[in-house]
């Protein structure tokens, strides 16, 4: 605020002190809040947050899912309703409600789906500021937060804007390359006191649904190893499944649809490892 005269900028700390204020009211209404982060993009990250929160959802919870990827929004596509538009009411956005979840995106707000945001840093930290404080959220049990690939300004924003985050989920790919980066993503979440919740292995292997052999087309085991040499919780394998690319594809829901396949099966145990106790009111300590 330098060059600014004195009595601005104490209406611009105001300001900021009520926005902020404003923040911590919507949130303090949820009991959880997850930050899904990686360090590297084609992990199948948002894949992973999108059906964390339908895994969420299956087991009885209340849940939002909030994408901040401002440059790349995947989930109004993976959730098939990218041409869906809020509507407000009493002053508060009203997110988006499919498949037992309350979701926002940048991607609703977009004229068409090819057009691009061409913002820096202070423009992408105020329209995340505006989904966490304007967004009728409501009651939650968990916020999952789908942010972009690194540790770029979107993740930064939401740590510094949601004062009590419960931590970060990291998600990966076995092979060394994505793995690299990964330990980038740690190395994020420690600098900025950001617990690691754990890390998830995606794409861990193809079983052959004909012959049942196993390929593991990305090499596997090497999420876990990374995690227990940087000594962070190991959340559990996701196996590859070509379903989950098309119900991706489609905009259907995987976790419903194929509820008893492994895939699935992994995310409920991972959620289940993330949120053991047993459902309560959203706001309960």
């Amino acid at each position: 605020m330098s060059g600014t005269p004195p009595g601005d900028q104490d209406n611009v700390r105001q300001q900021m002190a009520r926005e902020m204020a404003e923040v911590r009211m919507r949130m303090g209404r949820v009991r959880r809040k997850w930050l899904v982060l990686s360090g590297k993009g084609g992990v199948g990250k948002s894949t992973v947050a999108v059906n964390l929160a339908l895994s969420l959802a299956a087991m009885g919870y209340e849940v939002g899912l909030l994408d901040v990827d401002i440059h790349g929004p995947s989930v109004p596509k993976l959730l098939g309703i990218e041409d869906a538009r809020p509507t407000v009411r009493d002053g508060a956005i009203v997110p988006m409600a499919v498949a037992g979840i309350r979701t926002m995106s940048i991607g609703f707000l977009l004229q068409h789906g090819d057009a691009a945001t061409i913002w820096r840093g202070p423009m992408k930290a105020n329209i995340i500021k505006q989904f966490l404080k304007d967004v009728e959220w409501g009651d939650l049990d968990t916020l999952v937060i789908d942010s972009p690939p690194g540790t770029g300004d979107e993740p930064l924003s939401v740590v510094q804007l949601i004062e009590n985050a419960d931590g970060a989920v990291i998600v990966t790919t076995p092979q060394e390359l994505a793995v690299i980066d990964v330990r980038k993503a740690i190395t994020f979440c420690r600098s900025v006191n950001l617990p690691v919740l754990g890390v998830i292995e995606n794409m861990s292997g193809f079983v052959c649904p004909h012959c049942g052999e196993r390929t593991d087309v990305f090499g596997r085991g090497g999420a876990e190893r990374m995690a227990a040499e940087m000594k962070v919780p190991f959340l559990g394998a996701i196996p590859f499944d070509p379903r989950l690319v098309e119900s991706g594809d489609t905009g259907r829901p995987f976790t419903q649809l194929h509820s008893d396949s492994e895939a699935a099966k992994a995310f409920a145990g991972i959620v289940k490892a993330l949120a053991p106790s047993p459902k309560a009111k959203s706001g309960a300590p």
